[in-house]
């Protein structure tokens, strides 16, 4: 079994005194000071997180933006460059091989940031596919680490503290900075539910940075732990569990992010049978209707406890004080409303479907 990676803010961590577990390949910070202390400081002020597992690859050559459209089920043609776009990688068959983010830096240079857990996969997969197309792809993994600085207060220390000028940075866009002679990327972008940026840099720039952010005082360090409630309030899916192989994004509610109206991509004909026929299940939100917390894999059932579906994520919502979960269900019972039952050690406990973003967003667009 391959041993797990240490990112270059590993030191950092430990120093800090933070719970470190294994995730997605990687030793990462779950915990400092607590999960719910993190949560409430990125969604009033700012909290830093370091996302360095996450795996970046880059795609160029002529044929670099024909072959990412081939690739990726968003469209990123005849877009300019600066803009950043979510989608994914299909199989043939329309399940998810991964969720990622496109940065398009030209039409023969695009950046592509692909999950932890699925670098050595989505490199198979990608590298697969390249026939018949002009390009280059290149692991920059290894040699990247990537922060997210997130909350209200986020655009006000980027500016102050790294010297980052980002205000003029829409959503979803992003920029290319010199610092100390080396190239910085900067996107307002982040998985939260509120403003922020994520910052691509070398190790070094990176932990300069961090200890920047630390010595300022004005953030707080933030774990992993708080990364999943803060999305899952919102409605973020995460790989492995609202999304998979077997899992398509019409199921998890993420056609929007498909565009058929592309010539082609892989999996185009399997997404568009599913829309065309119907999907036999579909990702819901559900509210237990006690204190009592579903987690993944926990049972759904109907009125009648027969078992429609499973829990893919589930908590006690801090910014809403109420019992979640988002649940892949029969699609008979997805309507809003749907009265259901959840299964939580042995007991089971009324539930009701609800609308999947528990939390309203507070992105600057």
């Amino acid at each position: 079994m391959e041993e797990n990676k240490k990112t270059c803010l590993y030191d950092n961590h430990v120093a800090l005194g933070a719970r470190m577990s294994p995730f997605g390949g990687f030793i990462m910070p779950i915990e400092y000071s607590g999960i719910v202390e993190e949560h409430n400081a990125v969604r009033t002020a700012c909290g830093v997180f370091d996302v360095s597992h996450m795996g970046e690859v880059c795609v160029t050559g002529p044929d670099a933006e024909r072959f990412v459209n081939h690739i990726f089920t968003n469209d990123v043609s005849g877009a300019a460059a600066g803009r950043c776009f979510y989608g994914m990688m299909l199989h043939p068959d329309g399940g998810t091989v991964d969720d990622l983010l496109v940065y398009k830096r030209g039409d023969n240079d695009f950046f592509l940031v692909i999950n932890a857990s699925n670098i050595s996969k989505d490199l198979d997969w990608i590298n697969r596919h390249t026939a018949g197309f002009d390009v280059a792809v290149e692991n920059m993994s290894d040699a990247l680490g990537e922060i997210a600085v997130q909350g209200p207060a986020s655009e006000q220390v980027m500016t102050e503290v790294l010297g980052l000028d980002c205000a003029s940075l829409d959503f979803y866009t992003f920029k290319t900075i010199s610092v100390d002679d080396e190239n910085v990327i900067v996107s307002r972008t982040g998985y939260t539910g509120e403003d922020g940026f994520e910052i691509y840099a070398s190790h070094g720039l990176i932990c300069m940075m961090w200890d920047k952010l630390m010595d300022s005082g004005k953030v707080k360090p933030c774990g992993l732990g708080c990364r999943d409630t803060l999305r899952f309030e919102v409605g973020l899916p995460l790989y492995g569990d609202e999304l998979a192989d077997d899992i398509s994004p019409v199921e998890a509610g993420l056609g929007i992010f498909v565009k058929l109206d592309k010539p082609e991509f892989i999996g185009k004909e399997a997404v568009e049978a599913l829309k065309r026929d119907g999907v036999t299940r579909k990702l819901v939100g559900i509210e237990v209707l006690d204190r009592a917390i579903p987690r993944h894999g926990y049972e759904v059932l109907d009125e009648n406890d027969n078992v429609v579906g499973a829990v893919t994520t589930g908590y006690h919502a801090v910014s809403v004080d109420k019992s979640l979960a988002m649940a892949l269900v029969k699609s008979e019972y997805a309507a809003l409303g749907t009265s259901l039952k959840v299964r939580i050690r042995r007991k089971t406990f009324p539930a009701v479907v609800v609308k999947k973003k528990f939390y309203r967003k507070n992105y600057k667009n």
